[in-house]
């Protein structure tokens, strides 16, 4: 019989690994919002066409995620988390083996149907290995991880696809000849492959400590899940998880298509690096965010944070080439601390079936497929400035957690931990 862990015990070496799995999914996701612009000029798409393809992503979610919550109560994680990486391997070099519009989306699908499950995996490992009082900063730690890899990929897109043509570099070149020359950007998923395969017998080697999950952390069954859809707090939280990751990924999928269209700047160059400085400024905004976490309330620094965010996303939509340059960077370093927020807020606000609930959650990650692709369908109508325009109504929802959330658990800040010892 399974030994239970402690509770109060920390498991580092499980917090890495999930800090890993957090930088290898966002090193993965985000390189779209860096291609974005190249994949739409070699299959000759439309603004709807090029939405869908973040939509085939992220519409995994909203398809696996829930499924993915009865996965983990029936297999363990290990075998999970391997099965997912085995997958993501064949997916990246089906793509490369048969590059086209059609399989780039089955491709884009099968890595969210996989991420989907990681997710759901990840986020109550974490919880558990890091302690639950902890978990806001915890997750607030993955999202900058999450950001650092975000930051990275529009590099290794740059080396890739930039510099290719100048065969300087033996990797590079060898990396390029694998794929059709006037589509040098597909070997990114050449490398993905290769990152995957290695996770798979990384999440292998991992010894995993042995325990009972007590009825919180249970997935549970079908009757969970129902009672869980009655409790309205599950409810907004979904809405909240389907607004954030919408308004991530329409800012971070268009920021290229933006600049080129309305400032003339380069994709390639000056759009990667845009998108890289957005990624980079919320891995940032996640270092100030850990430390403004242990002495304020996370509900205030969440309405701060959105309030921040819509003023920076104007400014970037309707200032000038330097201004847009600037601001779009903005948005990711105070978008940066909301995912973490509303995910320890939802779990902290339910006192049973807490892998019920990250499977629900994660469903509304499906947002990322919605909302690029309502920003890209009002920009075929009216203009892509008129659709980014559209993000401002999901962020004052996010706006409006601040006021509505009522967790049970608090996040643990500096004050609250010398208010105790006076007890």
């Amino acid at each position: 019989m399974k030994k239970a862990i402690t509770k109060n015990k920390i498991y580092y070496h499980i917090i890495a690994l999930v800090m890993l799995i957090f930088f290898v999914i966002s090193f993965i996701t985000n390189i779209l919002n860096s291609i974005i612009v190249d994949v739409r000029t070699s299959f000759d798409l439309s603004l709807t066409l090029t939405g869908l393809l973040p939509f085939s992503f992220f519409i995994a979610y909203g398809i696996m995620s829930i499924p993915a919550g009865f996965l983990s109560e029936k297999y363990s994680d290990k075998k999970l988390l391997s099965i997912s990486f085995s997958v993501m391997v064949l997916a990246s070099i089906l793509f490369v083996m048969f590059p086209g519009y059609a399989v780039f989306s089955l491709t884009l699908f099968s890595l969210g149907c996989c991420m989907a499950v990681l997710q759901v995996v990840i986020n109550p490992m974490l919880r558990i290995a890091g302690g639950e009082e902890h978990f806001a900063f915890n997750s607030v730690l993955a999202q900058l991880v999450f950001g650092l890899a975000s930051f990275a990929s529009p590099f290794l897109y740059q080396s890739l696809v930039v510099n290719s043509a100048e065969d300087k570099n033996q990797i590079v070149s060898f990396l390029t000849s694998m794929v059709p020359e006037n589509l040098p950007w597909v070997s990114l998923y050449v490398v993905f492959s290769l990152i995957c395969l290695v996770l798979v017998f990384i999440v292998l080697a991992t010894k995993y400590p042995n325990f009972e999950k007590n009825e919180e952390e249970r997935a549970g069954d079908s009757g969970s899940y129902l009672s869980l859809l009655k409790n309205k707090w599950t409810l907004l939280y979904f809405a909240s998880i389907f607004c954030y990751v919408g308004i991530e990924q329409g800012i971070g999928n268009w920021i290229s298509q933006f600049l080129l269209q309305y400032h003339g700047f380069d994709s390639q160059t000056t759009g990667a690096n845009t998108v890289a400085y957005f990624w980079a400024m919320l891995t940032v905004g996640c270092l100030l965010g850990l430390l403004l976490l242990k002495v304020m309330d996370s509900r205030k620094l969440l309405i701060l944070a959105s309030l921040a965010t819509i003023t920076c996303l104007i400014f970037a939509l309707t200032g000038s080439s330097k201004v847009s340059l600037i601001s779009f960077p903005l948005v990711g370093f105070f978008i940066s601390v909301m995912w973490s927020i509303i995910f320890s807020l939802a779990l902290n606000s339910v006192k049973t079936h807490h892998g019920s609930l990250s499977g629900i959650l994660c469903t509304g990650i499906a947002g990322g497929a919605i909302v690029p692709f309502i920003v890209g369908w009002l920009g075929e109508l009216t203009s892509l400035k008129t659709g980014m325009f559209f993000l401002i109504l999901p962020l004052i929802f996010i706006l409006s957690i601040g006021f509505w959330a009522s967790p049970l658990i608090n996040n643990k800040t500096i004050n609250l931990k010398k208010s105790q010892q006076l007890l």
